[in-house]
């Protein structure tokens, strides 16, 4: 039995840590932002139809926190705009709190990333989005502070400049937070271009690895009007697209090539889709880089897939059915809270019948050392 923090798990007697959460943000979170935005920052309203909510200034309609804010709610009462801020999880924004949902959900930590943020990410003008981020980064350090074991905060980095992306990575570093959070789409280039690697070199030195989160390119943006084909819900099909083709790039693009020792995390976009990834990766490569451009890489795009990026799930039942250990050594498990898609407070339920197959080194790749050893975390 695993007793961490008043946690207690039968699948591993190490403590469970979550490798994909995220805060609630409150008005408080951009309080610090660039006086030039002060009056112009991202803010919580209480919109008469959709109930609180954060306006965040050129954006079409506000973003509702019942959809944010929907862990441990039954399917049909998500969308509920007439809850009110006290019907909320309050770990959402209040860090006591939040350590006691995780005590609830028997898990001892938690890495934790935004959620206004992530829409942030889309926002078209970088200087807005920059002083965000550096707002958002501050007060994450101060929600962490409660316990940096158990709350384990990724910043974020607009990257204006190669040269600023590294001022950023080196205020991040210095802020306490563990690891960097990139918008889906690239201000600079893109990210398989050379010019970006003296930014990976400084995430490798400083010791940050980099997050892509799904819902952060237009590739996989819901609140496009151009939804795709169908119903409305089929669009929610493509929500890790935007990821894949990030982690495709960087495999095809030659990035790993030149950064060997660079560490990328595929945030919520599950891991079911990766041995057949890999697979096609490989058979494009043999059969078809020599008509189709193809970045300056010496093996095989799959390998440089597992060694250097990491996926993240939370209950994505097709990672363990047939349990591969190139995957499980690089997969790490997610309880999502406090979003619409998380499984707290059901996640040693789900977690019975996810891993309840695997032998222990398995379960404790998953539910912890991956994570562990990504982040330089202590037992």
């Amino acid at each position: 039995m695993s007793t961490t923090s008043g946690t207690t798990s039968e699948f591993t007697e190490k403590r469970i840590i979550s490798s994909d959460s995220h805060v609630c943000e409150p008005t408080d979170a951009y309080a610090q932002i660039d006086p030039k935005y002060r009056d112009n920052r991202p803010v919580l309203i209480n919109h008469e139809g959709l109930g609180p909510s954060f306006q965040i200034p050129d954006f079409p309609m506000p973003i509702p926190l019942m959809l944010v804010n929907a862990a441990g709610r039954e399917p049909e009462d998500i969308q509920n705009f007439k809850l009110k801020m006290e019907d909320l999880e309050a770990g959402g924004w209040d860090s006591a709190e939040r350590l006691l949902a995780q005590d609830r959900d028997g898990i001892g930590g938690e890495v934790i990333y935004p959620s206004i943020g992530m829409v942030l990410c889309l926002h078209r003008d970088i200087d807005f989005k920059a002083a965000c981020f550096a707002a958002y980064n501050r007060w994450l350090a101060e929600f962490c502070e409660r316990d940096p074991r158990r709350l384990i905060g990724i910043g974020q980095a607009a990257v204006r400049t190669i040269e600023e992306g590294i001022r950023e990575l080196e205020s991040i570093k210095a802020l306490g937070l563990r690891g960097v959070m990139l918008p889906g789409e690239a201000h600079v280039e893109d990210y398989d271009h050379p010019c970006y690697d003296p930014f990976w070199q400084a995430s490798i030195d400083l010791e940050l690895p980099i997050s892509f989160h799904i819902l952060t390119s237009r590739a996989d943006d819901l609140s496009s009007s151009n939804q795709g084909r169908g119903p409305k819900i089929n669009a929610f099909m493509q929500l890790i697209r935007g990821n894949q083709d990030i982690m495709g790039m960087l495999c095809f693009g030659a990035v790993f090539e030149r950064n060997p020792q660079l560490k990328v995390v595929c945030v919520e976009a599950d891991a079911g889709w990766v041995p057949h990834f890999a697979y096609r990766m490989d058979h494009a490569y043999h059969r078809h880089r020599f008509w189709l451009e193809t970045g300056a890489i010496t093996r095989p795009p799959s390998e440089y897939f597992y060694e250097n990026i990491y996926v993240t799930y939370q209950d994505d039942y097709s990672v363990t059915d047939k349990a591969d250990d190139r995957l499980l050594k690089r997969v790490m498990w997610a309880n999502d809270f406090p979003h619409s898609d998380s499984t707290w407070p059901w996640s040693q339920e789900v977690l019975g019948k996810m891993i309840g197959d695997l032998g222990q080194t398995q379960r404790d790749w998953i539910l912890h050392d991956n994570v562990a050893q990504l982040y330089r975390l202590d037992a």
